[in-house]
């Protein structure tokens, strides 16, 4: 491994950084390698595949990151990613460093033409694949914009100002190549330290499948619905088993009100009725309203005698 001399030994590349690199398949290039790009060409595998040097896709990388800090407002720094692979780890470096992001498709005249909803007036872009992202790269080219992007072994290299060779077709490639520069921007702006790691893991800007992600959250929701059904139906059981004390001394309270109501009653009805009998009897006559007559007995709706009807006279 070559020692960079055009760099002080605070950015050289430690080996944890190349080994994340040749992990992430970063160096691995195409069959086909342009002109431009022979320069970071290492050697050719057997198979017909191109390897780039990893040394100067750090170099590169570096450099660019100390182009965007040279750019005082954040915001003036614009990444472009038309592949899909790319959209998650541009959305991430926008977050994480300030700039703005353009994910997906690139409206045309979106730096020259400012009737254009999302004219933009940047002053330096990153563009994922010059190949792909050739709309942007031209515009940029119209209006004087410094161009960065990350170069495969067969991407043109018109209108590129910094080309960072590696994989652009990978989604772990993209992703950690997006995530270097991001750390190396923070670092040079005093964000992070060098002696410290990262806390945001590279895992956040590789590209994920829906449909995986989808699994994912199934599988992570299937135990936790599973336990709840369990403890839905233990709930159920503890509620509708009946308690022994409780029943014992509802069972009590019952027959002890049975036994109050219906005694109760029956006492009440019995002394009334034999105190009432004898003030019927005792009662007497006032105002010769038919005193001679007897008191009918209770329950004897038939007339009176004859000799009481006198009376009324």
């Amino acid at each position: 491994r070559l020692r960079m001399s055009r760099f002080p030994a605070a950015l050289q590349a430690k080996d944890v950084d190349y080994q994340m690199l040749l992990a992430a398949n970063a160096h691995v290039g195409t069959r086909n390698a342009t002109v431009a790009m022979d320069t970071y060409v290492w050697k050719r595998r057997a198979d017909g595949l191109f390897i780039l040097n990893i040394q100067k896709t750090w170099e590169k990388i570096v450099f660019a990151a100390r182009v965007i800090v040279a750019v005082e407002n954040p915001e003036d720094v614009c990444v472009v990613a038309a592949r899909i692979y790319g959209q998650r780890a541009a959305l991430k470096f926008a977050s994480h460093t300030g700039c703005k992001a353009i994910a997906g498709r690139f409206t045309p005249g979106s730096f020259t033409n400012y009737i254009t909803r999302g004219f933009k007036e940047p002053r330096v872009i990153v563009v994922t694949d010059p190949r792909m992202d050739a709309q942007a790269v031209r515009e940029a080219a119209y209006v004087n914009i410094p161009c960065i992007a990350i170069c495969d072994s067969d991407s043109p290299l018109s209108y590129i100002d910094v080309a960072i060779p590696a994989n652009n077709k990978g989604r772990h490639s993209i992703g950690l190549v997006y995530w270097m520069l991001a750390r190396e921007v923070l670092r040079l702006r005093g964000t992070i330290f060098r002696t410290q790691q990262w806390n945001v893991m590279v895992d956040m800007f590789f590209y994920r499948d829906p449909e995986e992600t989808e699994k994912e959250e199934v599988a992570n929701v299937a135990p936790t619905k599973a336990a709840f059904e369990e403890g839905a139906v233990w709930a159920e059981a503890t509620e509708t088993a009946p308690d022994a004390t409780q029943q014992n001394w509802g069972g009590d309270a019952a027959a002890a009100s049975a036994t109050w109501e219906s005694a109760a009653p029956v006492a009440a009805a019995e002394e009334w009725g034999a105190g009432a009998a004898p003030a019927a009897a005792a009662a007497p006559a006032t105002g010769n309203w038919g005193a001679d007559a007897a008191a009918p007995a209770a329950g004897n709706w038939a007339p009176p005698a004859a000799g009481g009807a006198n009376n009324w006279a």
